[in-house]
């Protein structure tokens, strides 16, 4: 949400022209206090986990510790840090490029953060830098096409009839940027599923919880393309059409956001597929 959300609104705002958007920085708001609230969190949860007890976590001396010692703790600290630098910058802000601007800046590193603290960083070997960097890339390519879901879920939630016409340039204008987000996580999921599973163990993928879980990830992956694909190529143009020739939208802008919203949802349940992953060990690890 931080970094998809308003980078869809940078890169669709012109084709957006006329809706009102004013709503996106109480949006950014609640999101960068989340992220900061989440990601300290998680530092005193991670510290306890590995101090053995809540109590020694939330000494300072042993969360120093963590922060100073580990790459996990390190990625944690800054992910708050940058969240609440974030928090600031929104709130004394107005709506605007400016605002999107820093959220996205914001979001870009928080994102890049997760690498550090999932598998990509665990790899070793001459591999490793690869192994990061494309979790890296897959994790802000999916955040571009999460947040701007989002967005396109608010925007035909409030939609009046007055702005049909500049959602539908909004949806057209960020289409050259979400094929190239789904390009890129298709590419980057190649690469991280080579180091976390490797041609050794794809016979037996439905072995193990974690190929298991892949497995159903994929599946809604493709689920969320399709719809994707659907929404790009038949959705926004039969919208586009319509609007041309000055019938009732009514119709046509009720089956996209039909669409958006199930894809939404999809999607959720997807990021949840992905976070118990995260706590397993892949294949290639046993």
């Amino acid at each position: 949400m931080l970094l998809g959300a308003p980078l869809f609104l940078l890169y669709s705002v012109k084709g957006a022209q006329g809706l009102t958007l004013g709503w996106s920085r109480s949006l950014l708001i609640v999101v960068t206090a989340v992220v900061a609230l989440g990601a300290l969190a998680a530092l005193v949860v991670q510290t306890a986990v590995m101090a053995g007890s809540l109590s020694e976590a939330l000494k300072p001396s042993t969360l120093r510790f963590m922060v100073n010692g580990t790459t996990l703790g390190m990625a944690m600290a800054v992910r708050a840090i940058i969240a609440l630098i974030a928090f600031v910058a929104v709130a004394a802000l107005k709506a605007g490029r400016l605002s999107w601007g820093v959220s996205v800046a914001a979001g870009l590193v928080i994102a890049a953060s997760f690498a550090w603290t999932g598998h990509g960083a665990a790899t070793e070997g001459p591999g490793a830098p690869y192994h990061l960097t494309a979790d890296i890339i897959h994790t802000v390519a999916a955040a571009l096409w999460l947040g701007a879901l989002a967005v396109l879920t608010v925007l035909l939630v409030r939609r009046t009839r007055s702005d049909d016409l500049a959602i539908h340039g909004a949806l057209h204008g960020f289409s050259g940027l979400g094929t190239l987000a789904v390009a890129l996580l298709v590419l980057t999921g190649l690469v991280n599923s080579w180091f976390l599973v490797g041609p050794a163990h794809v016979a037996d993928l439905g072995a193990s919880l974690y190929g298991r879980l892949l497995i159903v990830k994929l599946v809604l992956f493709v689920l969320m393309l399709a719809m994707a694909a659907a929404n790009r190529f038949r959705l926004t143009p039969m919208l586009g059409s319509v609007l041309a020739s000055g019938e009732d939208p009514r119709r046509a802008v009720s089956i996209l956001r039909r669409s958006v919203i199930v894809e939404t949802l999809v999607g959720a349940v997807l990021l949840a597929v992905v976070a118990v992953m995260g706590t397993l060990a892949p294949p290639s690890a046993m």
